[in-house]
């Protein structure tokens, strides 16, 4: 079996912690068995690892979310990238592609989709292994599994059988009648009277059905071909395209925790303390969150039933009940990512602006972790002048060494060939000013590489 886990998503129902790169799977909100924050990928990494199947599985991501999915997994991770955000059915396309042309995996072998931010036990991703003896017991083309809920939800999407499993609960699986995307409270309680399950987005196939799939599409058979046709694949999603066209569907129960932390309002119901970075919640507020990134205090008097969460990118205050709103709220808002999570560290946005004459000017604090660097790079259209705040360090300059300690500061022109390395975790504010504040060529990656091009 060969499992692929789904990673992409907008960042819009997690604002402002979430944004188009770091998107709600990366947010770093829940407690390990240790103690230690974790993101959602981080959790389900860990969990798919407690099972034994991560050495038979991939991330698929999109080329944004590369670094910082490598910073939190790890580099090891074996990522297949999307060029660009196209939904699941163009992503599911391109694994399939990459496990049939890169991989050279058999047309017989078993794969499992999974997406990246499911909070369940442990004992969901056992319970998956069993899909490839639905597959074959069956001789479906797919097989789904799904939750069996705990009361009727408006918010989920129901699988229904095509017959009443009544009397037959043990049993592995039944065939799919039917399903209905999210509905009324009172036709989801009759779905469950009718077995129905909620479907949490799990897909087993053979990888000979879709590849026969694409070929019937004329999709390219071949990854770096689907990688430059991309851009021309439809945006739609798996279940739309594939799952409610495919006749001969099998289902699976799980009966088990299965939470969506799609919303303020599930996350914070899973989150260990009330209150994440500088915070005060006065006695009188009950099941009340504070979620601040942001390096001033927030304090929250007498209200109950709310989130506040801040960040870089904006400062939210709303009831808990009301924040499924937001994803369609913040389309007017019209900026870049004012937090980004690198590879080799981080950068918060402190300020930017654009004068009359189209001279942009963007400050930034920067953070490189201990012996981590950056690329050696140049800038063509914009200036730069850094200040270290904290730790040491080294820069190249034009294959110059220099070292680098708190309070220094460097000015590096257009043109003007640089590198930092963090011998300890160093910190500095750095002030870009010109036309073009994107235009960063890089030169190598290699700090070796660097330092043997490079003079005392």
């Amino acid at each position: 079996m060969k499992f692929i886990l789904l990673s992409g998503g907008s960042g819009k129902r997690l604002w402002p912690l979430s944004n188009d790169i770091r998107s709600k799977q990366f947010l770093k909100v829940l407690r390990d068995d240790q103690g230690n924050l974790e993101s959602m990928v981080d959790r389900v990494w860990r969990q798919m690892g407690n099972s034994g199947i991560t050495n038979s599985a991939y991330i698929a991501t999109g080329q944004s979310q590369k670094e910082i999915m490598q910073s939190q997994v790890g580099e090891l991770v074996p990522l297949i990238i999307e060029p660009e955000r196209r939904d699941t059915f163009p992503a599911i396309a391109l694994a399939a592609v990459y496990l049939y042309s890169v991989e050279s995996i058999g047309l017989d072998e078993t794969v499992v989709i999974l997406p990246v931010d499911p909070y369940v036990e442990d004992a969901f991703f056992e319970k998956i292994k069993d899909l490839e003896t639905v597959l074959e017991q069956s001789g479906s083309d797919l097989a789904l599994m799904g939750v069996k809920p705990t009361f009727p939800s408006e918010k989920y999407g129901y699988i229904v059988p095509d017959v009443c499993r009544t009397g037959n609960e043990d049993a592995l699986y039944t065939k799919v009648g039917s399903f209905h995307e999210k509905p009324s409270q009172a036709a989801a309680a009759e779905l469950i009277k009718r077995s129905a399950l909620w479907n949490c987005g799990i897909f087993a196939f053979k990888l000979d059905f879709i590849i026969n799939l694409l070929i019937q599409k004329g999709v390219p058979l071949q990854y770096e071909e689907l990688k430059k046709q991309y851009g021309k694949l439809e945006k739609i999603s798996f279940d739309y395209e594939v799952v409610e066209k495919t006749k001969h569907i099998s289902m699976m129960p799980y009966d088990g925790v299965w939470k969506d932390l799609g919303t303020w309002n599930t996350l914070t119901e899973e989150m260990s303390t009330s209150i994440l970075g500088q915070g005060i919640l006065t006695d009188d507020c009950q099941d009340t969150h504070i979620i601040n990134e942001l390096n001033i205090p927030v304090t929250v008097l007498d209200l109950s039933d709310v989130i506040v969460a801040a960040s870089p990118d904006g400062i939210l205050v709303a009831s808990k009940s009301s924040t499924p709103k937001i994803k369609n709220i913040i389309e007017s808002i019209n900026q870049p990512p004012m937090y980004e999570e690198k590879l080799w560290g981080n950068f918060k946005v402190l300020d930017y602006a654009t004068d009359a004459d189209g001279q942009r000017t963007l400050i930034r604090k920067v953070s490189i972790s201990e012996n981590r660097f950056l690329s050696y790079q140049l800038h063509r259209n914009h200036d730069e002048v850094m200040t270290v705040i904290s730790g040491t360090g080294e820069m190249i300059i034009d294959e110059k060494i220099m070292k680098l300690q708190p309070g220094d500061t460097i000015r590096i022109p257009r043109g003007t060939r640089h590198s930092v390395h963090a011998i300890t975790k160093i910190e500095y504010v750095e002030v870009q000013q010109g036309t073009d504040l994107e235009d960063t060529f890089e030169l190598s990656k290699d700090w070796h590489e660097m330092i043997k091009l490079s003079t005392q």
